[in-house]
């Protein structure tokens, strides 16, 4: 047994795929109409606007597309031969598929519109999350106070070019000046001969 419930969240359901098959290809000035108060055969009329021939035909499969994959039984088609005004019949609802002009006089938002339908257009999608840069460290102003921490990191975050000369300075192993070395040198090799002449006097 279908309750009320039910049979209210099945035509919701048609209605969403029938209005998703609809801007899949980017129908115009689409509208829903409660027609259940008016007629037994029908609770909706959905009107919208294709700028051609091709693009009513593609509306007219779209919303048949849609409509089948929602579990549905599939649509039956009048008009596809002129495409001007092609009627799609979903059972408890029925879809107007209309060029501009067509729309205009037959002008079917009168004869149907008195209780129109409120409806979402266009499905929201999760917006992406934009992963932007770090921010760079920016040395505080120069005018406020700071504190022996604060200018410590500060220091040692945008170091000066002394700073750095004098870094690189105690890294880097000492060298002698070669003049040093050579005397050191000549002074070690004149030592030895006395070394030499020492040991021969004691012997």
């Amino acid at each position: 047994m279908i309750t009320a419930t039910t049979a209210k969240k099945d035509i919701q359901k048609l209605q969403r795929a029938i209005v998703d098959g609809l801007e899949d290809v980017k129908a115009q000035d689409i509208k829903v109409f409660d027609t259940e108060h008016l007629s037994a055969l029908f609770e909706r009329v959905i009107v919208a606007s294709g700028s051609s021939n091709r693009q009513t035909k593609a509306l007219a499969s779209s919303v048949s597309d849609a409509v089948r994959e929602a579990g549905f039984p599939k649509p039956r088609l009048e008009g596809e031969a002129n495409a001007e005004w092609i009627i799609v019949d979903c059972g408890q609802a029925v879809v107007h598929v209309m060029q501009p002009n067509i729309r205009q006089y037959y002008n079917l938002e009168e004869l149907w519109g008195d209780k129109a339908v409120r409806l979402k257009l266009g499905v929201a999608k999760p917006l992406l999350k934009i992963q932007t840069a770090p921010k760079s460290v920016v040395p505080p102003a120069t005018g406020l106070k700071r504190s022996n921490a604060a200018k410590k990191g500060v220091a040692q975050a945008f170091p000066s070019k002394a700073q750095i000369k004098k870094t690189a300075a105690a890294k880097a192993p000492a060298k002698r000046p070669a003049r040093t070395v050579a005397m050191t040198a000549g002074k070690t090799v004149a030592k030895k001969p006395a070394a030499k002449k020492a040991a021969a006097a004691s012997d």
